[in-house]
């Protein structure tokens, strides 16, 4: 059983380096884009709000294979080309994740008291002010659970990359295979391999939620 690891250890830390490279990119990247996508959902701009549903509707409904498919072989052919699968793979999980994150935040916004919002413009702040000021702060305090359990499914979703030529852990068994390798033992590294990468996670939400909890 170790024999399998520590004989292909170069393919085990490459894989997990790239999975981990994928999940801290598109994360930051799907965060912030699901910020933006929630204030178009909360805008008093109907032509934002439409934006912001039509992205979050048509997103969420989607398969992420398709949206992985869509853009290593579709978005080529409409000449819009990315350096190499692994920004495709950002891409791919940066825009499907985002519009999960962008409801979160929007429920986490509708948890301030709207009273907050019009004290706030009552004294002149505007839209953008009102949202970064005294909005979108309290709303984290009350997202943190949610948001990480979707940090953790971006992490796991890092596996469909495999399937488009990006080398992840997702892509180690294949790999294995050609050289004859145990593979119940080669998936049971690869599981051990993500509760490293995802225990950490669930210990950083739970320091997060008593740093943010309101007495």
């Amino acid at each position: 059983m170790l024999s399998v690891l520590t004989d292909n250890w170069e393919l085990f830390v490459d894989g997990f380096w790239t999975t981990l490279r994928l999940f801290l990119i598109a994360g930051v990247l799907s965060l912030a884009l699901g910020t933006v996508l929630a204030a178009f959902r909360v805008s008093p701009v109907p032509a934002l709000r439409a934006i912001g549903t039509g992205y979050v509707n048509t997103l969420r409904n989607t398969p992420l294979t398709l949206v992985f498919a869509f853009l290593v072989f579709g978005a080529p052919k409409m000449e819009i080309s990315l350096p190499t699968f692994f920004w495709s793979a950002v891409v791919a999980l940066t825009v499907y994740t985002s519009a999960f994150v962008c409801e979160i935040v929007r429920s986490g916004v509708n948890t301030v008291p709207p009273g907050q919002a019009e004290a706030a413009r009552s004294v002149g702040m505007t839209f953008m002010q009102v949202l970064g000021i005294v909005v979108l702060p309290q709303a984290f305090r009350a997202i943190v659970p949610p948001l990480t359990s979707v940090m953790i499914a971006l992490l796991k979703n890092t596996t469909i990359a495999a399937g488009f030529s990006v080398a992840e852990a997702g892509a180690i068994p294949a790999v294995m295979a050609e050289r004859g390798e145990n593979q119940v033992a080669t998936l049971v590294w690869i599981t051990v391999g993500f509760l490293i990468l995802i225990i950490p996670l669930v210990f950083l939400q739970r320091w997060a939620e008593r740093r943010t909890a309101v007495a």
